[in-house]
């Protein structure tokens, strides 16, 4: 592997994106990748995966979609969460010796 020009692609790539966050869909690998995955990754990762050739930048629709269903999995999420959590009150009653006297 030729290091200068794989640093190059990278550079290359990294000038190429603007923003910070992007979501990436995977291509499949020899090494097993798999295809059509989304993903939302940092600047960095998204410019190396572009240089070795792993992902490529989704279009703004897929983007779209990724973010409502991951916004819509968070919703469902919080609330199970908030189903989830039982909330008890105790409420203290007269003590038995007041009662008795």
């Amino acid at each position: 592997m030729d290091l200068r020009a794989y640093y190059r692609r990278l550079r290359q790539a990294e000038a190429e994106l603007t923003g910070e966050e992007f979501v990436m869909v995977s291509l499949a690998t020899p090494e097993g990748g798999k295809a059509g995955i989304r993903t939302e990754v940092p600047r960095a990762v998204a410019a190396k995966l572009l240089a070795e050739g792993k992902a490529t930048v989704a279009s703004e629709e897929e983007a779209k979609a990724y973010r409502e269903a991951m916004r819509e999995a968070k919703a469902k999420f919080d609330e199970e969460e908030a189903a989830r959590q039982v909330q008890v009150m105790v409420i203290p009653t007269r003590s038995r010796r007041k009662q008795r006297e």
